[in-house]
């Protein structure tokens, strides 16, 4: 079987193991990350697993840099990293994403035994959470452009023509509908 057919199978197995998952997230077809550890949890890490493209046969690249992370030291974090790639190396050229995500949550303890959240940005946080709710002027919300997901980005550029204008009589109403529900004041 070629990488790319190998790669086809574990995405599917992957999807469906983890459908429901909250800890698990695609990012990509290629690229998924899982959050080790319950939300809140001081603990818990976040792992991203990137394949190559002759992945199983190469090693995935394994990354702790998202920003979730930025609690733990970068010596806890190489720790984990190196003890992930030695679970690499056993598993090469096997589908090894779903077993790298099962060891980390197997060996959380142990990964982060040596792990002292960092204070200053759990204060941090705490403020942002406290000021959240309190009531900010409705201007600067109104001024914030709205984001759209990929999906929506996609259905309005299929919407519109490659210079981003809707096609003329989009928003016509069909006459006879319009008609047929307001009742025209000639049939009386």
């Amino acid at each position: 079987m070629s990488a790319n057919e190998d790669q086809e199978m574990e995405l599917e197995a992957l999807r469906s193991i983890y459908e429901g998952d909250e800890s698990f997230r695609e990012l990509s077809p290629v690229s998924f990350q899982y959050r080790i550890g319950e939300n809140g949890d001081p603990k818990a890490f976040l792992i991203e697993i990137s394949w190559t493209e002759t992945y199983p046969q190469t090693p995935p690249i394994l990354s702790m840099n998202a920003f979730f992370n930025n609690t733990i030291s970068s010596a806890v974090k190489q720790s984990i990293l190196a003890k992930l790639q030695e679970a690499v190396e056993a598993n090469l050229g096997t589908a090894m994403t779903y077993t790298l995500f099962e060891y980390a949550k197997d060996n959380k303890e142990q990964f982060m035994e040596n792990h002292n959240p960092v204070n200053s940005a759990t204060s941090i946080s705490n403020i942002i959470s406290i000021e959240t709710p309190s009531t900010a002027p409705s201007s600067k919300k109104k001024d914030k452009k709205e984001q759209l997901s990929k999906a929506q980005k996609r259905k309005l550029a299929d919407k519109t023509d490659h210079k981003g204008e809707l096609p003329r009589g989009w928003n016509w109403v069909d006459v006879v509908k319009h008609l047929s529900k307001t009742g025209s004041k000639d049939d009386e």
